[in-house]
């Protein structure tokens, strides 16, 4: 912070603006300065006689070192004292100039806070519509890399010291100005890195450029990484092309830095994946209610949300984003539902599936996985609008699972032309991203999952199936993505149709797996309990039990669940559906052997057997 001084002449070109004091409470009054400080934010003078709060929430100290230490200085030195015009609260004794009208605010009421919008004029016009600003609308939040630029870490030996963020331009011409369109900079930066930068780093420059010098504005968190440690501020004043002697720093903005960092490796993972993007200037509003809860409890919050006068019945955003992600205990009652032996069978796929988020389960036909996965889904999920089910297949490309170019007509004209369509993966995957949706689990059921060529439909997306703090660029539309971490995904395998000894090391290592097999438990008594339930004979079971018996490959013995359909307990039903669904799957398994497959497993056979 600048040097209090007291003002002989508070005229500007601004108009007189007012702070008004926290439930009902007296209007502090100051006046905007042209002059800034040696960081290039704007000065803020705060008229004597004004208002302020007797006390700081918790989390003043942490979020705003600097405004903190100026409010305890004014004390120090009698300047905010107690009042004796508005009994319970402090006033200023002198005109404080303070380095932005942020600062300004803050030492009054004790908080964070925004001066560009909460000083306001008379007739409620707040201080943000009297600067030259194009961006204007909620805050948003950036980060802008600069640990490692030309070799040097500008965070600790230029940023944090001096309260600057800067971004590196070396060849752009001088008189840029703040709001320029990205039209007028894209050709700038084409003829000024005519021949010292790439195509794809044109493209780049553009964007980031755009991004510090028309976007940004005070009032917006800022964050940068530096000896692992991440870094957040508040940017307090306009953008400035100062041509450095180095061309390292060449455009600038002033930024209020709290002192400490926050090691990355603590930090929630939604907001590892947007700083693991790969870019110098990054977009993090998505994730800005993380970093505006990072180091304060949830009582401080609550806390700093009433010193603010917020509507109580509206929830804190930061509040909001911080909610735990659950998968729920599964109960007696959905382990009976499912006709599953133990509860504590469920329990153990629910724990893999939260240590590992993506599971497969396993074996012959018939044994109920595609059915396990949906209902267990929908159990964890809260509901069916929270599961999406795909199935693959041998020409299933990463165009179809993720996204790409696809031919779409023009209603209007009729012409057809291809354009960029998502596909179910990365449509769920934006449904769990929503604010509000982290704390929801969402998952994706794969049928069949070993029928496809995993490493074309996964692409690039294995990766992020391993590492789901971290974020790619995608192959086509360009974008940063990662995956939720309340995304799962369940698969389902078909052991006859193809072994499961021909998957790869790279999905085993990537998937917990789960066999569901007749010679098992949850799956060897599922018919008896299925026949029992419904008040029918268990000569079904029997007869399944002793054919399975006969089966030497674990991989083509039958499943429960041909014969756990209605039609079998018609009359008839029970021989048609072996002679029909059972015996032809065992011709098969048996193809080229010569054995007489309804004279070993027929029902007549397995009958005359255990009589």
């Amino acid at each position: 912070m600048g040097e209090m001084v007291t003002m002989a002449d508070g005229s500007t070109p601004y108009p007189e603006f007012r702070l008004k004091l926290p439930n009902g409470g007296p209007e502090a009054r100051g006046r905007l300065l042209t002059d800034k400080g040696t960081n290039g934010s704007q000065k803020f003078v705060v008229l004597a006689g004004s208002p302020g709060r007797p006390e700081v929430v918790p989390s003043f100290p942490v979020r705003m070192p600097s405004s903190y230490r100026l409010r305890q200085r004014l004390i120090e030195d009698d300047i905010f004292v107690e009042s004796e015009t508005w009994p319970g609260w402090m006033e200023l004794v002198e005109d404080v100039e303070c380095n932005s009208p942020s600062a300004a605010a803050e030492i009054l009421v004790g908080r964070s806070a925004n001066g560009w919008l909460e000083w306001k004029t008379a007739d409620g016009h707040p201080l943000s519509d009297y600067l030259d600003q194009v961006w204007w609308g909620p805050n948003r939040a950036w980060l802008v890399r600069g640990s490692n630029v030309s070799g040097l870490d500008l965070v600790r030996r230029l940023w944090l010291p001096e309260g600057l963020v800067t971004l590196r331009v070396r060849h752009l011409r001088q008189g840029v100005e703040q709001g320029i369109s990205k039209d007028r900079l894209r050709t700038a930066v084409e003829e000024d890195y005519a021949s010292t930068a790439t195509y794809n780093q044109k493209v780049q420059l553009v964007e980031e450029m755009h991004m510090f010098l028309s976007r940004m504005r005070p009032g917006d968190t800022m964050c940068t990484i530096s000896g692992g440690r991440l870094y957040v501020g508040k940017i307090t004043g306009d953008a400035e092309q100062l041509a450095s002697e180095d061309g390292r720093s060449d455009l600038r903005r002033p930024v209020d830095w709290a002192d400490e960092g926050h090691p990355y490796e603590d930090l929630p993972e939604a907001l590892q994946q947007k700083l693991s993007a790969q870019h110098d200037v990054v977009d993090l509003t998505a994730v800005k209610d993380l970093i505006d809860g990072l180091g304060i409890s949830d009582e401080d919050l609550i806390e700093e949300a009433e010193a603010a006068d917020r509507d109580p019945s509206v929830e804190i955003p930061a509040l909001t984003a911080r909610r735990e992600l659950e998968l729920p205990e599964p109960t007696d009652g959905l382990a009976e539902e499912l006709l599953v032996h133990d509860t504590a069978w469920l329990r153990e796929v629910r724990d893999l599936l939260w240590d590992e988020r993506q599971l497969v389960l396993y074996g012959p036909p018939g044994t109920g996985k595609t059915y396990l996965a949906l209902k267990l889904a929908e159990f964890l999920g809260g509901g069916p609008e929270q599961v999406k089910l795909v199935q693959f297949h041998p020409s299933y490309a990463y165009e179809d699972f993720f996204e790409g170019f696809r031919p779409q007509e023009d209603p209007q004209t009729r012409e057809v032309s291809f354009r960029l369509t998502a596909g179910p993966l990365r449509e769920l995957a934006d449904l769990a991203s929503r604010e509000g949706n982290r704390h929801i689990p969402h998952f994706l059921i794969i049928d069949e999952i070993n029928r496809a060529n995993l490493a074309k439909v996964f692409g690039e997306l294995y990766f992020l199936l391993e590492y789901r703090n971290k974020s790619v660029r995608l192959t086509y539309s360009g974008d940063d993505f990662a995956l939720p971490s309340n995304l799962f995904v369940i698969g389902t395998m078909n052991t006859a149709d193809r072994s499961i000894a021909l998957v790869d090391a790279a999905m085993r290592r990537r998937f917990a797996f789960v066999e569901l097999s007749p010679r098992t438990e949850p799956t060897s008594g599922l018919l008896r309990r299925w026949l029992t339930r419904g008040g029918r004979a268990t000569e079904p079971a029997d007869l399944l039990d002793a054919l399975n018996s006969r089966i030497e490959d674990a991989d083509f013995r039958i499943g429960p669940s041909y014969l756990m359909k209605n039609g079998v307990y018609r009359e008839g039903g029970l021989e048609r559906t072996w002679r029909t669904k059972i015996l032809p799957l065992l011709e098969e398994y048996h193809y080229g052997e010569g054995v007489d497959v309804e004279k070993r497993y027929g029902i007549a056979a397995l009958r005359e057997s255990s009589g």
